[in-house]
C-alpha cells in the first residue's frame, strides 16, 4: 500500500490520499473531473462531447501537463494551427478551452499539484498570445450576406422543395435556415430545439424557447425567449403541420431522417452543400454563423433598437452585439436620407392647415 502523507494545517495534521507519481495519468483524472463539472452545471451532452474532444486535442498538441505549459508552448500550438490554415475562431477555441481547464486546476487542484509536482499554477495565456475574437476589426472578417443575397437563397430553397428527390429534408432545410436567420440562432441552439419549444400564442408574434442558449465564461446554458419575426411563425406552422410528421416521431424540431437531432457540424455542411447546388460562386457563400450576423445587421439597419437585438441574440452585453453589426457601405447615406425626409415631412405637416 502506498504511504499516506500528512499535511500540517493550523488545526493540526490529517491524512491525505497518496500523491500522484505519473503526471499524465493525474492529468487524465483531472480532465475527467473537469468534464464531470460541466454535467453538474447543466451543459448539454452535445456540448460536453464536442468540448471534451477539443480539450483532448489541445492537451495532446501541447505535449506536456497543463501545469508545465509555458507561454511559448501556447505560441507554438496557435502558430502551428495558423500555418495549417485553421480559422481564427478555431485557434481561439483551443486557447479558451485550455484557459478553462487551467482555471479549474487552479480552483480545485492547485494544492495537490504543488505538493505532488512542486509547481505553483500560473496561467500561460496572456495578452500577447490570446486569440482575437471573431468580432474584432479584421480585414479577414467578411461582411454578412446582404438582404438580397439572403432572400435569393431562401427563394432557391423554396423552389427546391417542389423538385427535390426527398420532400421532407428539403422542406426542413428551408424552415431551419429561415429560423437561423430570422431568430438569430446559433446552429447548436437550433439543433437542440424541440417541438414543445415553439409557442405560437406567446406574445404578438409567437416565441421560441431557446433552452440551451450559449452562456458566457463557461456559465452553462442560458435560456431565452426569441420572437418569431418576419413571418417565421407562418413558416414554422407550415413545417409542423405539413412536414414534421414525415420524419420519425420524436421531440426534436428539426430532426434528421432517423428522428434524432442534427449536429451543428451537419448543419454547416448542409448549408455548404445547398449553396453548391444553388450554383453561386464561392465568394457569395456564407456560414450559419453569418446568418446570425446578418440577422443583427439587417435588423439594426432597419431601425431595430440595439438592446432589442442584444436580447434577440442572447448576448450578455451590447458591446458583443455591436461586434456582430456590419452595416452596408451606404448605411450613413441611407440614414441621412431617412432623417432628412423625416424632418421635411414634419416641417411640411406643420405648415398644413388642420381640419
Amino acid at each position: 500500500m502506498a504511504r499516506s502523507r500528512l499535511r500540517v494545517l493550523e488545526g493540526g495534521a490529517f491524512p491525505q490520499e497518496p500523491l500522484a507519481s505519473d503526471p499524465m495519468e493525474y492529468q487524465a483524472r483531472c480532465v475527467e473531473a473537469f468534464v464531470a463539472s460541466w454535467a453538474a452545471r447543466g451543459f448539454s451532452p452535445v456540448t460536453i462531447e464536442n468540448d471534451t474532444g477539443l480539450l483532448e486535442r489541445t492537451l495532446a498538441a501541447l505535449g506536456r501537463p497543463a501545469w508545465e505549459v509555458t507561454p511559448e508552448d501556447i505560441d507554438r500550438v496557435v502558430g502551428d494551427l495558423a500555418v495549417a490554415g485553421r480559422a481564427a475562431s478555431t485557434r481561439r477555441e483551443y486557447v479558451q478551452i485550455f484557459k478553462g481547464f487551467h482555471r479549474f486546476l487552479q480552483v480545485r487542484k492547485a494544492v495537490e499539484i504543488e505538493a505532488a509536482f512542486g509547481v505553483r499554477l500560473v496561467c500561460p495565456v496572456d495578452e500577447f498570445n490570446a486569440s482575437r475574437h471573431v468580432g474584432d476589426d479584421s480585414p479577414a472578417e467578411l461582411p454578412p450576406p446582404t438582404p438580397e443575397r439572403v432572400s435569393g437563397f431562401f427563394d432557391f430553397l423554396k423552389d427546391r422543395i417542389a423538385t427535390a428527390r426527398k420532400y421532407a429534408p428539403a422542406a426542413r432545410d428551408y424552415a431551419m435556415f429561415r429560423t437561423l436567420y430570422h431568430a438569430g440562432l446559433r446552429s447548436e441552439e437550433a439543433a437542440l430545439l424541440d417541438r414543445p419549444d415553439v409557442h405560437f400564442n406567446r406574445g404578438p408574434f409567437g416565441k421560441l424557447h431557446v433552452r440551451f442558449g450559449k452562456g458566457a465564461h463557461t456559465s452553462g446554458p442560458r435560456p431565452r425567449w426569441v420572437p418569431m419575426l418576419d413571418g417565421l411563425d407562418l413558416v414554422l406552422r407550415w413545417f409542423l403541420n405539413d412536414v414534421r410528421g414525415r420524419f420519425p416521431d420524436s421531440a426534436v424540431l428539426f430532426a434528421d431522417e432517423s428522428g434524432g437531432a442534427l449536429h451543428r457540424g451537419t448543419i454547416r455542411n448542409r448549408l455548404r452543400y445547398l449553396m453548391q447546388l444553388e450554383g453561386r460562386p464561392q465568394t457569395e457563400w456564407f456560414s450559419p454563423h453569418a446568418l446570425r450576423r446578418a440577422c443583427a445587421t439587417h435588423n439594426y439597419e432597419r431601425g431595430v433598437d440595439l438592446v432589442a437585438i442584444q436580447q434577440l441574440l442572447g448576448h450578455w452585453t451590447v458591446s458583443s452585439t455591436m461586434r456582430y453589426v456590419r452595416p452596408s457601405a451606404t448605411f450613413i447615406e441611407d440614414a441621412y436620407r431617412r432623417a432628412v425626409a423625416s424632418t421635411l415631412g414634419e416641417l411640411t405637416g406643420q405648415g398644413e392647415p388642420t381640419a
